[in-house]
């Protein structure tokens, strides 16, 4: 069902030396070590504090910056999925927030799911089968999936580090655009964006072939850091 998506995902971990953010099969099949994201958001927060807090000591960063760090892996590992399988086979891939897992990893975190269920179009051969949900719209599907799945992680961080929750959108922005750059044009990706609406869309524009933020990820306020190149700072 999802055999392009994760052998794209294979190829990424085997370039990247194995260290991925995402479980290229989305589902983990021991949950051994993996915590819910829905103890992650249980106040007082305990959890999710340990993973900012870890975040901030690895790169000697305040607790704010951590918490948009840390935001920065999650976030992109947690969106990638569904627009490489939108673009690869118009099958998007859908992490139930009460299903996703995390644990702390060489990526700074790395995500999965108890299960998943594949978002598809009415015309797709597999509509209707186990595991599927027929949508008419494939983006406002991923649009639903960032805030049922995001929304309450931005909104915990806020909550514990004072990190603006446009800040950590445009993270999220990033990701849908940036996966998608190496199958097609900066255009394919900003339509995707746009599509999507809001809270993702009109936070990353053209620049040049490529894009820039239109918010910062505050890697810049790193010691001896400079801005990423997509940074909305020049």
């Amino acid at each position: 069902m999802l055999d392009a998506l994760t052998g794209r995902l294979r190829t990424l971990e085997s370039e990247r030396g194995g260290v991925l953010g995402v479980l290229p099969q989305l589902v983990a099949g021991d949950t051994t070590g993996w915590t819910r994201v829905t103890e992650v958001v249980r106040e007082p927060y305990d959890r999710l504090l340990a993973l900012v807090d870890e975040t901030a000591d690895r790169w000697k960063a305040p607790r704010h910056v951590g918490a948009a760090l840390l935001w920065k892996t999650y976030g992109y590992w947690h969106t990638m999925p569904m627009v490489l399988g939108w673009a690869l086979g118009r099958r998007v891939p859908l992490m139930r927030f009460a299903d996703t897992l995390v644990r702390p990893s060489a990526a700074g975190v790395t995500i999965a799911a108890t299960t998943v269920t594949v978002a598809v179009r009415p015309d797709d051969p597999l509509a209707g089968e186990p595991g599927t949900l027929v949508v008419p719209d494939l983006p406002g599907a991923i649009r639903q999936a960032l805030l049922d799945g995001q929304r309450p992680l931005i909104r915990a961080l806020g909550a514990v580090a004072r990190v603006g929750e446009r800040t950590l959108w445009g993270s999220t922005a990033e990701a849908v655009v940036h996966p998608l750059l190496d199958l097609g044009p900066y255009a394919d990706a900003a339509r995707l964006l746009e599509r999507i609406g809001p809270p993702v869309a009109g936070l990353v524009t053209a620049d040049g072939d490529g894009y820039r933020r239109r918010t910062c990820c505050l890697w810049l306020t790193l010691p001896d850091a400079d801005a990423c190149s997509t940074c909305c700072v020049r």
